[in-house]
């Protein structure tokens, strides 16, 4: 009969999420996990099986985490660019740490590039949600005659995503928060009419 676990999984799993998302999964040692967990190492690979597998998991989970996150902001009320605004400005919400730790998943990309199939999946995963969920706004405010319709709602959401992701890789190099915002507003001001 096995023993029942001695540790919140979820709790350990956002733990775990922090250390790879600071450090790299390289980086990042099972002592390093255990260290903030505080959970013994034979305890997590029951949970988890393995590092990479564990990794995984953290991808999946900030997946889940950004995607209900950006729900929020396209379900509060407000103008289609009002919301856009409302994401944009939430690229920059400092870690706890207070460090410039970019995006996880962007992060994760540039670590891994298109070695790893699972990684490089929950990478798309997410790219893919965010860029549909920017696409509903555009084409809600290119019907309103809020935002250009120069160019096709899908053109502008690749345009917007990038523009977001290419910041957050921005911040994690250490470029200046006046830089990126300036690089931000020029990039969302080419959608208006």
């Amino acid at each position: 009969m096995s023993r029942p676990r001695e540790f919140n999984i979820e709790c350990a799993l956002q733990q775990c999420m922090e250390v790879f998302w600071t450090k790299g999964f390289k980086a990042t040692s099972f002592e390093d996990l255990t260290r903030r967990t505080q959970v013994k190492k034979q305890s997590l690979y029951c949970a988890f099986d393995d590092k990479r597998a564990l990794f995984l998991k953290t991808l999946a989970l900030y997946r889940e985490q950004h995607a209900a996150k950006m729900e929020q902001f396209v379900s509060q009320e407000g103008s289609p660019l009002q919301k856009l605004e409302k994401i944009r400005d939430a690229t920059f919400t400092p870690s706890a740490e207070g460090s410039c730790r970019g995006c996880f998943m962007v992060n994760s990309a540039l670590e891994f590039g298109i070695s790893d199939e699972e990684v490089t999946r929950q990478v798309e995963m997410m790219f893919h949600e965010v860029e549909r969920m920017i696409e509903q706004l555009i084409r809600s405010g290119q019907e309103q005659q809020m935002i250009t319709n120069r160019h096709t709602a899908e053109a502008l959401a690749a345009h917007l995503t990038n523009s977001l992701l290419g910041a957050r890789m921005m911040e994690k190099s250490g470029a200046s928060r006046e830089r990126i915002e300036a690089v931000l507003r020029t990039s969302f001001a080419l959608i208006l009419p």
